[in-house]
């Protein structure tokens, strides 16, 4: 089971309401959230092992590089030297170290790697899988990951983790009219403002799903713009060819890196913290309580 960490703690600190504090008045109600989606996640999927990837650069200056929108209406401070900062809520953002502690102290894997996104991690983490992997997101860019031969599939949080969209390829093809290979394409084609991408003027999610139907994939697609005997209409094929600089580097921003250098770490699910002292501590600091409590009874068990 690969978390998209960021993507779930963001959820926990919208759906906990925060008064949810520490001792000291600290708000802790993304760290006791998260801890309560990861005890329900095991309890309901028994997984063997369980990474959390993490965001070390949630927007990579190579992907910036290639689609300067990328992320830009996100960004709180721009770093030329570093990872730019995202703007996070102020009650938020002193919480994601709490949350890294304590998934540290269970002896939960954390995995990030610089230079690139959790997705990235998580795209490197299930191409090397040899079993099954859940990956659970609310991020829908992690659909192109799905592959039913392999068993790969996506759960989709629709309220807390309790009620999960379980998507594989038969569903992804229902919604979507494409499978996990052609969903990067669909994205691409499609844009989404979320992440600064504009996409192609006039092609929205219909047309994006039907033109890959037709010619297969974007390579497909920008062949026939270059074939006066295809069918696609003339206004499609001007907005494509006017977008043919963008759809040249598109794909790479798009797309999830699978040739991550991954460190070493060990993945299986703890049964028992890997340093109860330090724990201890951080529970008694923040405030964790009935949260850290549940996790650690679903564990045992």
């Amino acid at each position: 089971m690969l978390l998209d960490t960021a993507s779930l703690y963001f959820r926990a600190y919208y759906g906990v309401p925060d008064s949810v504090k520490a001792p000291d008045g600290t708000p802790v109600n993304a760290v006791r959230g998260l801890l309560d989606f990861i005890a329900r996640l095991v309890q309901d999927h028994r997984p063997d092992d369980l990474v959390a990837c993490m965001d070390a650069d949630w927007r990579p200056h190579w992907r910036v590089a290639l689609i300067p929108s990328y992320k830009a209406h996100r960004v709180a401070v721009e770093t030329p030297e570093g990872p730019d900062e995202e703007e996070v809520p102020d009650t938020l953002s002193p919480q994601v170290p709490i949350i890294e502690d304590v998934l540290d102290a269970l002896g939960i894997a954390r995995v990030g790697v610089a230079g690139y996104e959790a997705d990235d991690v998580i795209g490197a983490l299930a191409a090397r899988a040899a079993g099954p992997v859940d990956i659970v997101t609310g991020d829908r860019d992690l659909y192109q990951l799905i592959d039913d031969a392999r068993r790969v599939r996506v759960l989709y949080p629709l309220k807390g983790v309790g009620t999960l969209q379980v998507a594989d390829e038969v569903w992804l093809r229902g919604k979507y009219g494409v499978g996990g290979a052609g969903y990067a394409d669909l994205a691409l084609l499609r844009g989404d403002p979320s992440d600064g991408l504009p996409g192609v003027s006039g092609i929205g999610e219909k047309t994006a799903a039907k033109l890959l139907d037709a010619y297969g994939d974007l390579a497909g697609i920008l062949a026939a713009v270059a074939d006066p005997a295809s069918k696609l209409t003339p206004a499609q094929r001007k907005r494509l060819d006017e977008a043919r600089d963008y759809l040249a580097v598109a794909p790479k921003v798009v797309r999830v890196a699978r040739d991550v250098p991954l460190p070493a770490f060990e993945p299986a699910l703890p049964r028992e913290p890997s340093d109860p002292a330090a724990l201890g501590e951080l529970a008694g600091q923040w405030g964790l309580g009935g949260s850290l409590r549940r996790l650690l009874d679903t564990l045992k068990a």
